[in-house]
């Protein structure tokens, strides 16, 4: 694969994109920077909202608005209009929790877990279900970093991953009621591959991580096993997502929380990637209620 950046867009941590197909926009987050943004591709960035706060993960609304997880709160946002309203707030999690890694998933909630901010994290963070009720479901605890949310093309299978714990799991999933089983631990990537960051499913029912400590993209089968690895020019890839009409285009956000010795070396830290990709991507879900 060969990934290209695309031209004028440096983010500090660039984060969830998600492909909306009835706007052809790509949108997703610049988290430390509190703004969200949308990318057409050919084009390059379009339009930019900023909320004023931390900006986590996003996820697709039945009626076109987005489901936005902020600090510690989930707004449900309207792209066209600018209004927002809130839909939940994080309660009984320690206060330098915050939210991270969220999508919609097959049974149209929106699943978004927590994120340790202190330097010495422990495990004290959970995996959420929120339904149009508002209500946050912990569905799972004991991570350092929530992170790789992924469904397999059938939504019959869920990816999660914490990048605190440095392991990615399969969990069978129930689309009608957002039941989850037991997670089954398929992968625990060692340096080379680096730690589980952001991921997405392809329609092969394969699964697409970044790793984000080593600079690469990595592509596993449903096992567990490793079959594929590509590097990018940025060694802090975060998030891979599939777009365009045929979902065979593949885009990468990055961060540009390095040293100054590393960012001289990789002047595209930061960037958002774009490359061809040898197979579709599962469309995105959209959340029931809004």
């Amino acid at each position: 694969m060969r990934f290209e950046a695309l031209d004028g867009l440096s983010l500090g941590l660039g984060e969830s994109p998600v492909w909306d197909d009835r706007r052809g926009l790509v949108f997703l987050c610049d988290i430390p920077t509190g703004r969200l943004l949308a990318i057409r591709l050919g084009e390059g960035l379009v339009r930019e909202w900023v909320l004023g706060t931390n900006v986590c993960s996003l996820g697709l609304c039945e009626s076109g608005r987005l489901i936005v997880s902020l600090t510690r709160e989930l707004i449900v946002f309207d792209p066209d209009t600018g209004s927002r309203e809130t839909l939940a707030r994080l309660e009984n999690e320690l206060e330098t929790n915050r939210l991270n890694d969220g999508k919609v998933g097959p049974d149209g909630a929106f699943w978004v877990g927590t994120m340790d901010q202190r330097a010495e994290r422990q495990a004290v963070c959970s995996l959420y279900r929120v339904g149009p009720d508002g209500r946050m479901v912990a569905k799972k605890d004991g991570l350092f970093i929530s992170n790789g949310l992924a469904w397999s093309p059938d939504g019959r299978t869920m990816y999660h991953s914490d990048s605190g714990g440095k392991w990615i799991e399969r969990h069978a999933f129930d689309p009608a009621t957002g039941g989850i089983g037991e997670g089954l631990r398929i992968a625990e990537p060692g340096e080379a591959e680096g730690r589980p960051d952001g991921g997405a499913a392809d329609i092969e029912g394969n699964y697409w991580s970044a790793g984000v400590s080593a600079g690469c993209l990595n592509h596993y089968a449903p096992d567990g096993r490793l079959i594929g690895k590509y590097a990018l020019p940025a060694p802090s890839p975060t998030m891979p997502c599939f777009c365009g009409t045929d979902l065979k285009t593949l885009l990468v956000t990055s961060h540009r929380y390095l040293s100054p010795e590393v960012l001289d070396r990789y002047p595209l830290a930061g960037s958002v990637f774009l490359t061809p990709s040898p197979v579709a991507g599962t469309p995105a879900h959209r959340m029931k209620g809004f």
